[in-house]
């Protein structure tokens, strides 16, 4: 999603002359973090402090609004020692003055806080407070919470140059939290669009194996030679390997980006787990940035490939041998050779062997898939896609 720019954020504050130029330059400043990569409590925060340097307020803080803007979910201080926020308890909810702001979401300058009609109860240990200043937390007509700067130094109130100084902070701080929400929201329908689709594939895929195997143990209940009832028992063993790959597969894709210690481990980490079934352990070899150059929608996608590809050649290839390469340029270019009895060529073009998938992975990423006879025996495959 594209941030607002920085003429967008100031235009939605009431345009006045800043006669000086240092309190300009550091107010954009300011505003411009809206593009660092921050965590939003750090982003709030920054705010928070250069509005209470702007207007020279002893204290600041500010309040983020629940989804239905009733009430106060965080409250950010600036000002107070840790000793003293303790001290003073539970943070503000949103009554008072405070809650005044949010039912009003308008400006409000007071000379001396303590004589407003709406004060509210003051915990004992809270610090004395005068002079007030507070301003709407916004985004375009969105109020998302508010900012609150108490005591000016060196003055009896604040002016209306540091209601504008506040204003364009408190914007740029709703256009934080706007983007915030908005990225979580999107998200949320990701996750759920991720478990749609993988539903969908257990049971088109998974479930139907699952029952498959299921007749096969039925019927070999019925056999009397023995070694009819093995083969029928191997083949249903076969057939719940392979649903274990499909269903291992479906969670690397559901996880996303939480593949324990990066893409290097992950591989590692499958290629031990499916050694057994391979029966021997394939040779692993990397080459390039393996964990910090590859995306992790690559990644996942990745090893989803590497599964199916050594599983196939564990179930079809008889061989004794197996050589994973990852290396990763412009391109991550996965390779996995075995010196098994090879592979028909015809079948993998008719998208036989479960390759079709691996295909289908490699196209969604703009990348390519192939599968070749090598030429002492054996198979090679070859997935590529660009970063």
């Amino acid at each position: 999603m594209s941030r607002p720019t920085l003429v967008g954020t100031l235009g939605a504050v009431p345009h006045r002359k800043i006669n000086d130029p240092v309190k300009l330059r550091r107010l954009l400043d300011a505003v411009l973090m809206i593009e660092a990569d921050l965590e939003l409590p750090v982003l709030l925060r920054h705010f928070v402090e250069e509005a209470c340097s702007l207007v020279d307020a002893r204290y600041g803080a500010l309040g983020v609004l629940n989804e239905t803007r009733s009430a106060l979910e965080q409250f950010i201080t600036v000002g107070l020692s840790v000793d003293e926020v303790k001290k003073i308890g539970h943070q503000p909810t949103g009554q008072g003055v405070l809650g005044l702001l949010i039912s009003e979401a308008a400006p409000l300058r007071l000379d001396d806080l303590t004589t407003h009609s709406n004060t509210y109860g003051v915990p004992a240990d809270h610090p004395p407070m005068h002079s007030f200043l507070g301003v709407p937390v916004r985004a375009h007509h969105d109020v998302y919470g508010n900012l609150y700067l108490t005591n000016k130094v060196g003055a009896k109130g604040f002016d209306e140059e540091d209601q504008f100084l506040a204003e364009a902070l408190a914007t740029a701080a709703g256009i934080a939290i706007e983007n915030a929400r908005l990225h979580e929201r999107i998200r949320a329908v990701s996750v759920l669009e991720d478990r749609d689709r993988i539903a969908k594939d257990l049971h088109d895929r998974v479930i139907q194996r699952v029952f498959a195997v299921g007749v096969t143990l039925q019927g070999a209940t019925r056999l009397t030679d023995r070694d009819q009832v093995v083969a029928k028992v191997n083949e249903a063993v076969d057939g719940l390997e392979a649903t274990m790959g499909e269903i291992r597969s479906a969670v690397y894709e559901l996880s996303g980006a939480d593949i324990p210690g990066g893409l290097r481990q992950g591989v590692l980490e499958l290629v031990a787990d499916l050694s057994p079934m391979l029966g021997a352990r394939p040779h692993v070899s990397f080459s390039g940035p393996i964990d910090n150059a590859v995306p992790q929608r690559i990644a996942d996608n990745l090893l989803a490939v590497l599964r199916e590809a050594l599983t196939n050649a564990g179930k079809h290839a008889q061989a004794t041998r197996y050589l994973v390469t990852l290396a990763v340029t412009d391109h991550v270019k996965l390779e996995v050779v075995d010196n098994g009895v090879g592979v028909e060529l015809a079948a993998v073009g008719a998208g036989g062997m479960g390759l079709k998938n691996l295909r289908t992975r490699a196209e969604k990423l703009n990348g390519t898939f192939e599968v070749r006879a090598e030429a002492g025996g054996g198979t090679r495959v070859v997935w590529s896609v660009p970063i």
